[in-house]
Parts: C-alpha cells; sequence; structure tokens
C-alpha cells in the first residue's frame, strides 16, 4: 500500500538528487556514498543488520557523508523479507521526497562446494540478491521514471564469471550474481527510452575495511596474485565506476556489466 508520505513525496521533488544506496556501512557500498556526497545530494544509507556495530558503522558512514555537505538518513533492514524494499523506498520518500537513483551494493559472498549448498541457504542467497534487487526496482521505477536524472547500478562480481576446476567456488553466490546481472539487462532495455540507465559494476578481489575481514592475510596474498596487476582491488576502485555511471557524462552507458577486477576475468 502506498503510504501518504509517499504519496507527497511523488509530487515534490527536491533540488538536486536523492539516491538510495544498499549495504552502505562498509566497503564498497561505503566508498560509493562518500563519493556520491556533497551539496544538494540526499542520500538514504542502509545496511541489513540493526546490531550496535552495524549502526555505528553506519553512523560513521553518515557523518563523513554530511561532512561532505550531503543529507542523509539512515535505514536497518533485511532486503530479503517481503516488502523490506517497499518500505525502504518508503523511507527514502519520508526523508527526502522522489527517488533519483539507487545503487543496490548489499550482498556476500560464501565459499563452498555445490554439493554443501542446501536449498535454505540457496534460496535465502536468491531472495538476498536478485531477489531484493528486483523489488527495489520495482518499487523505485515510478520515481525513476520521472527523475531527470534517473539512473541505477548493481554490483555483481567475478564470481558470476570465473570459474576454477577442481575448487570450492561460490556456486550460490555466483547464481544470484548472474541473475542480477540479467535483470539489470532486462530492465535497461525495457526502460531504456523512459531515460533510465541500468549497469552493473562487476569487482575483482576486493579488499575490506580495516578490522571487518574474517579472511587471513595469506588468502589475500593468494588472491592478489591470482590477479594479473598482482594487487587487489580497493572499495574505491569500485566506487569511481559506480559514480561515474550515476553521472551525466554517462547518460549513453546502458545494460552493460563492466569489470573492476585488475584483469582477473581476462
Amino acid at each position: 500500500m502506498t503510504t501518504p508520505a509517499s504519496l507527497s513525496g511523488q509530487s515534490h521533488r527536491r533540488a538536486g538528487r536523492t539516491i538510495v544506496v544498499t549495504g552502505a556501512a562498509s566497503g564498497i557500498g561505503a566508498a560509493i556514498a562518500r563519493r556520491l556526497a556533497g551539496p544538494e545530494t540526499h542520500l538514504l544509507l542502509h545496511t541489513r543488520g540493526a546490531s550496535d556495530e552495524s549502526q555505528a558503522r553506519l553512523a560513521e558512514v553518515r557523518r563523513a557523508c554530511e561532512a561532505l555537505g550531503a543529507q542523509c538518513a539512515v535505514w536497518f533492514g533485511d532486503l530479503a523479507e517481503t516488502s523490506a524494499a517497499t518500505r525502504l523506498i518508503d523511507a527514502a520518500h519520508d526523508a527526502f521526497g522522489p527517488v533519483d537513483q539507487l545503487v543496490s551494493n548489499a550482498g556476500f559472498a560464501t565459499r563452498q562446494h555445490l554439493a554443501d549448498v542446501d536449498d535454505e541457504a540457496f534460496a535465502r542467497t536468491l531472495a538476498a540478491m536478485p531477489g531484493a534487487f528486483a523489488a527495489l526496482l520495482r518499487s523505485a521505477l515510478p520515481d525513476l521514471q520521472r527523475s531527470p536524472q534517473a539512473s541505477v547500478v548493481a554490483i555483481s562480481s567475478f564470481v558470476a564469471h570465473r570459474f576454477a576446476p577442481n575448487q570450492p567456488g561460490f556456486p550460490a553466490t555466483a547464481a544470484a550474481k548472474a541473475a542480477i546481472e540479467a535483470l539489470a539487462r532486462s530492465a535497461a532495455a525495457e526502460y531504456a527510452r523512459l531515460g533510465v540507465t541500468i549497469n552493473c559494476v562487476a569487482p575483482g578481489y576486493t579488499r575490506k575495511d580495516s578490522g571487518h575481514s574474517a579472511i587471513d592475510p595469506a588468502a589475500w596474498q593468494r588472491a592478489a596474485d591470482a590477479t594479473p596487476t598482482g594487487r587487489l582491488c580497493e572499495p574505491d576502485d569500485i566506487a569511481a565506476l559506480a559514480v561515474f555511471l550515476l553521472g551525466r557524462h554517462a547518460r549513453q552507458i546502458t545494460g552493460q556489466v563492466i569489470h573492476v577486477d585488475g584483469g582477473l576475468t581476462l
């Protein structure tokens, strides 16, 4: 059901742009939010967890963005849950009015053998990533179709494109990210004439924020060694492209999956 706040938001679009960023508490999402921040930018920052640690991390990102002149609001919730995407977009309406742009970044990677992926884990992975992305698109599209700067960026991953024989991979995550890419391309084709651009960025091995990684240094080194450039991606490497795709110079780019992976998927 459309709330009164949503209805009022549809009729009043603020100057600048309103952008929803999911998974904004750390890593790529936080880097994107910081790069987007500036005067006349309104950011709805999301994270899944409502723990004290998650709230503290998102509050830190919010402070950094507000220091750069952005107006910010935050929302906590699991986007795999029914109606969560609608409630997130409604929160953006309540705070700022109609949504102009969307960054779908929230997600996770689980490395395991296919035989170890149980039905519940597989279903949850699909619900949390392509399911959530589809729901976010459906909820935001009425706004996007009326925005003069409508753009969507979804974060995919190299795991949907690179597969090593005889090793555990990321089967559930690979399926989820491939589905996100297919959804983005389908939506890009459908809404291109209405001025909405929709693209994916596919990162390679990307360094985690300090203090938020359970991967040991040796594993990071193996990841760097597997990358042709010999180094890991930094969150800001991915953020730079995502922010470009949301800008006016990218208005003729839509339906693309662009890799930022140091040559990993060559």
